[in-house]
């Protein structure tokens, strides 16, 4: 068996699959590449990955299916997948050699001295075109480095400081317990990837490596500020499937302090979904704005109460146009400085 699944969703991804494919070939048989075509009809993706499953077998498997979206193509990566571990990378994205190798020397490891752990964490880079200093997310001072961890053990992270799909590997057992599938036809989807199966993890690993290259830099891009206000209708229905997760989720049972990294993940969310809104200043999307904190209000009350009065709940319902305002440039101060789209 594989130690590591890597799904790459493809999507007329000819000009840079490649890259990021061969970023994960020296990994060799310890893992598979899941290039997943998912309907591309522009270019030549499929031919692509068909030359590589050519070039690589027993390495690369291309997998070809009608267009359903980010989320679709990932649900099929899982459900393709054979490793004992998984990983998604984006096509235009890549992972760094050494950290890699790391990982997966890491996860062997890990497997010969039957001390398995549900999710390991690496550092990410936002690799954004023009940047002179590319901004590196680390967590050594979030997570405890190079040891096995629980829920317990994890510190103050920064407003900042976010576990996404970019520095997430599941244990594929996992995703498959808590019922993860990703909504087709959806963008921003990589967010309940990240949070649903919370809930599943007992042990965690951390290595302070750079692993992820998340490359911003394309206009079309799903992260660009004006890609992501011209689709705030996909980033609502992201934010209210897992203010759903999170209001239906049965704790008992489970780690008390997955709770509180769940609150703070979707802390977060909304505060991302509501600036955007902010920013746009449209009046249909201040609307929208009162609309998704009137969701969360009748879903969950106590959830409700417990985001709106937190820093960040409260700073992003400042109110009048005063606080729009202060909100907005909190948001570009912060956007400059991470440099996140």
């Amino acid at each position: 068996m594989k130690i590591l699944s890597v799904a790459i969703p493809c999507y007329n991804s000819a000009d840079y699959m490649g890259k990021c494919i061969e970023s994960v070939l020296p990994a060799g048989d310890d893992v598979e590449i899941l290039v997943i075509n998912d309907g591309s009809w522009k270019d030549n993706t499929a031919e692509i990955a068909d030359m590589y499953q050519e070039r690589y077998p027993g390495i690369v498997r291309a997998i070809h299916q009608e267009n359903g979206g980010h989320g679709e193509a990932v649900n099929t990566g899982i459900r393709e997948a054979q490793g004992l571990y998984f990983k998604v990378i984006d096509s235009d994205d890549w992972a760094d050699r050494d950290a890699l190798l790391a990982l997966i020397a890491k996860m062997k490891e890990l497997e010969e001295a039957q001390t398995p752990v549900d999710m390991i964490l690496a550092n990410f880079i936002y690799d954004k075109v023009g940047a002179k200093r590319k901004k590196v997310m680390n967590f050594h001072h979030a997570f405890p480095v190079d040891e096995i961890f629980d829920w317990s053990a994890m510190h103050h992270m920064k407003t900042t400081q976010y576990i996404l799909m970019h520095n997430i590997i599941y244990r594929r057992q996992v995703l498959l317990d808590s019922g993860l599938h990703l909504p087709d036809h959806t963008f921003y989807v990589d967010n309940i990837f990240a949070f649903q199966p919370f809930p599943y993890v007992r042990k965690l690993y951390y290595m302070d490596v750079n692993l992820y290259h998340y490359y911003i830099g394309r206009e079309d891009q799903s992260v660009n500020e004006q890609v992501m206000i011209g689709r705030i209708d996909q980033q609502i229905k992201v934010n209210k499937i897992m203010i759903d997760i999170m209001a239906e989720q049965d704790f008992r049972g489970k780690d008390p302090h997955v709770r509180k990294a769940m609150y703070n993940y979707l802390d977060k969310i909304m505060v991302v979904t509501s600036s955007l809104l902010l920013v746009s200043g449209t009046p249909e999307n201040l609307k929208k704005k009162k609309e998704i904190w009137s969701y969360l209000k009748k879903k969950s009350l106590p959830m409700y109460l417990h985001l709106r009065f937190t820093p960040m709940g409260m700073a992003i319902n400042l109110p009048g146009k005063l606080g729009v305002k202060t909100t907005v440039r909190g948001y570009k101060i912060a956007r400059k400085l991470v440099g996140f789209n």
